[in-house]
């Protein structure tokens, strides 16, 4: 029995394919065949039930994937203690909301070069979900995310930081909003609204609080891409819903302004998951150092 076959093995039960988990791997398919079909004699089991073009794990399967995560999680503790002093050159492979990955990836993606000059990284940016789900699959070694709490038995979650969510304006806009006698959500709403899609986080926070008033924002612009809406902001008259940490940058060269607002004050978290059978490695370590 070899390192590799448990590994081709791990990947086939996350992914549900052979050929999936070859491609993820750059593997043939028939070389996956053939490590699990070496397995399975090992064994003398049937590791997965194949039917039609669906696998499924076996009793006996589900049983040796719980020992084979436990193996390589006690291959890779001995190898971070005999490389624990040693140069970082490994891969990296993150999973990272869109706002984040503008406004605060950069500098640490920055002060990890000078560090660690020889570790390849690799960025992927989706909706938290895609992500959660992309983990859960093997395919990511972290996860950043901007979220309400977020709690999995199967993730560790390696960090959580506050992160405050305003609404901002225009300076001139924000000047009008400001003279209101009382600021509510309701009085912003006869204004432009540019809002993240839907399924975005921060955008279902600012929808629930409407629906619980019986209101709906029907926006004048959705868009995914928060770096366009904040440039939208800055040359047109509207409003939107987006982390500080997003804005900061416009807000502190006077391009946009925080509209304070009575009724609603929203906090998610900035949150780093991995998970639990993926081996934690010096890189993820250091990334998540550099990213608290």
């Amino acid at each position: 029995m070899e390192l590799r076959q448990l590994n081709t093995f791990i990947r086939v039960a996350q992914f549900k394919s052979f050929s999936k988990a070859a491609e993820s791997l750059g593997y043939s398919q028939s070389a996956v065949t053939v490590q699990i079909q070496q397995l399975e004699t090992e064994l003398q089991t049937r590791l997965f039930d194949r039917m039609g073009k669906h696998i499924v794990l076996t009793v006996p399967g589900s049983q040796f994937l719980e020992r084979a995560y436990e193996v390589l999680n006690d291959v890779n503790k001995a190898r971070l203690a005999v490389s624990g002093q040693g140069e970082l050159h490994g891969r990296l492979h993150i999973g990272v909301i869109e706002s984040l990955c503008v406004s605060k990836l950069p500098e640490v993606l920055r002060q990890y070069w000078q560090r660690h000059p020889k570790v390849v990284i690799q960025v992927t940016t989706g909706e938290p979900e895609s992500l959660m789900e992309q983990m859960e699959r093997g395919e990511l070694d972290l996860i950043y995310i901007l979220d309400e709490p977020q709690y999995n038995n199967n993730w560790r979650k390696l960090m959580e930081q506050r992160e405050e969510v305003v609404f901002v304006a225009s300076p001139a806009l924000a000047g009008e909003l400001c003279r209101l006698p009382v600021r509510k959500v309701e009085q912003l709403l006869n204004q432009p609204f540019y809002l993240t899609e839907q399924e975005a986080n921060y955008r279902r926070v600012l929808d629930r609080f409407l629906a619980s008033r019986e209101t709906i924002l029907v926006p004048f612009l959705e868009c995914s891409d928060t770096s366009f809406i904040i440039k939208m902001l800055e040359n047109n008259r509207g409003v939107s819903f987006l982390p500080r940490y997003a804005v900061e940058q416009s807000v502190r060269q006077g391009r946009l302004t925080v509209i304070d607002i009575e009724d609603l004050h929203v906090t998610l978290y900035r949150q780093i998951f991995s998970h639990k059978e993926k081996w934690h490695t010096r890189e993820m370590e250091e990334f998540v150092r550099l990213a608290d």
